[in-house]
């Protein structure tokens, strides 16, 4: 193949790819967020009380454009909060499932690579927002859940993850 070709062939294929939409580009590349996260104990908000045992977050991209979020929360006392969500990453209300005491429909959208923000609600109210964010490298993630105390006031708690696989 003539060298003129190969720079011609490659600057096309350069073009196209920069041309292509976002949403393409992105789900060509596979997603930060896919995989195992494990919650840092250790780094738990002062203001968040008595820590679980253990959280396990599971990122799948379960193909068609659907993922599927699946979240594991051990108790001191080794009862299990199960939750699992199937979505596309569009912004719209799905149901949950598994443990709903906190939240029985989510809707999650991503506005970069390595961002996710997730709306929780129950019985058609407003629970919490969570913005999840993945570091550079990949092996670490922040998640900050929004909502309102008892009384009404609003916070923002950060919860530090580290990748398991």
């Amino acid at each position: 193949m003539a060298p003129a070709f190969k720079t011609s062939l490659a600057l096309a294929t350069l073009f196209l790819a920069a041309a292509a939409p976002a949403s393409t580009r992105q789900e060509a590349k596979a997603s930060p967020f896919l995989g195992e996260w494990e919650l840092d104990l250790d780094r738990m908000p002062d203001s968040y009380g008595p820590p679980p045992k253990r959280v396990v977050y599971r990122f799948e991209d379960v193909g068609e454009g659907m993922w599927r979020t699946t979240v594991d929360i051990i108790a001191p006392d080794d009862s299990v909060r199960h939750m699992v969500v199937r979505y596309r990453r569009d912004g719209r209300a799905m149901p949950g499932e598994g443990d709903t005491s906190e939240a029985d429909s989510a809707a999650l959208g991503s506005p970069a690579p390595d961002v996710l923000v997730m709306t929780l609600s129950r019985e058609k109210m407003l629970g919490s927002v969570r913005v999840y964010a993945v570091s550079p490298d990949g092996r670490a993630m922040t998640e900050s859940a929004a909502a309102v105390d008892p009384t009404g006031a609003p916070f923002v708690r950060n919860f530090h993850y580290r990748r398991l696989r």
